[in-house]
């Protein structure tokens, strides 16, 4: 079963988590993901570090999703450091424990370096290297509505755009973006490019202030006015800031759900209790 099929049906939801510091136990993130099933989210996927680390522990939770039998895994996958040889081990090895779904990705270059260290250069030449030796994978590809910070315009990201969906991707996993009206635009403006691909948007909870003010700038990405409010009247007072934050996470979700998405990927932050809250009261469950 691939995640498509029901994406031709249905609006799915999912979600992300990611390993643990390689000196911190397992067991709390397999609680989590216990919680998670209760849920029924389509899909489960699993980040690993930048560069590569914490890539065993992310096999080892990916297989344990696997091995309950209640949920679709995907692994996240990089070019950073990877060779021919090793991608095909390693990838043999995800097969081998049943998971068939992949976000391929170029992934952030390491520290002071502007190359991956690796055989490929960007996505899509991992993306086609995937499709043509494991056409056994589903292959999720990345998109940004907001740009990727490091695209020169909108013109030419869309063109990645385009070309990782001629090498082979499946559907798009988008970046987190609060701008529902930008997102719509940016969805107009990859359909006229003739990417067809369905989306699955990506959705940052707004929990902390810390946290978002930290991966929108590290994303490049913008902090509407309404969430700047929310900052502004709350950001010293975690508890009403979280409550606040919960009720624009839903309202945002209701928005996005009337774009027509094929799919809402929530960010979990490694979190239960929050996530239950915001998928109980958008009614997604």
């Amino acid at each position: 079963m691939k995640i498509t099929n029901n994406m031709k049906e249905r609006m799915i939801f999912s979600f992300e988590i990611f390993p643990p510091k390689s000196h911190k136990p397992i067991e709390p993130l397999l609680k989590i993901l216990d919680d998670l099933y209760d849920l029924k989210p389509d899909l489960i996927s699993c980040t690993y570090g930048a560069g590569g680390s914490n890539a065993g522990l992310n096999m080892e939770i990916c297989k344990a999703i696997k091995d309950s039998n209640r949920i679709i895994p995907m692994t996240h996958y990089t070019c950073i450091g990877n060779t021919r040889e090793k991608i095909k081990s390693e990838l043999n090895q995800y097969l081998q424990i049943g998971v068939n779904h992949i976000l391929a990705l170029r992934g952030d270059y390491p520290k002071g370096q502007r190359s991956t260290g690796g055989d490929f250069n960007y996505a899509n030449e991992l993306i086609a290297y995937i499709r043509e030796e494991f056409p056994e994978f589903c292959i999720a590809v990345s998109g940004n509505p907001e740009k990727h910070y490091e695209a020169n315009s909108f013109d030419s990201d869309i063109t990645y755009l385009r070309m990782k969906q001629d090498a082979g991707g499946d559907f798009i996993m988008t970046q987190l973006c609060y701008d529902i009206d930008q997102y719509s635009w940016w969805v107009e403006r990859i359909r006229r490019a003739g990417v067809k691909l369905p989306i699955n948007v990506g959705i940052m909870p707004v929990l902390n202030k810390d946290v978002i003010i930290k991966m929108t700038l590290q994303n490049g990405s913008s902090i509407p006015r309404d969430l700047a409010e929310i900052i502004s009247r709350y950001g010293d007072n975690n508890e009403d800031f979280k409550k606040a934050g919960i009720d624009y996470t839903i309202n945002q979700i209701h928005k996005y759900i009337n774009t027509g998405v094929n799919g809402l990927h929530i960010y979990t932050l490694n979190n239960y209790d929050d996530i239950l809250k915001i998928v109980k009261g958008a009614g997604l469950r």
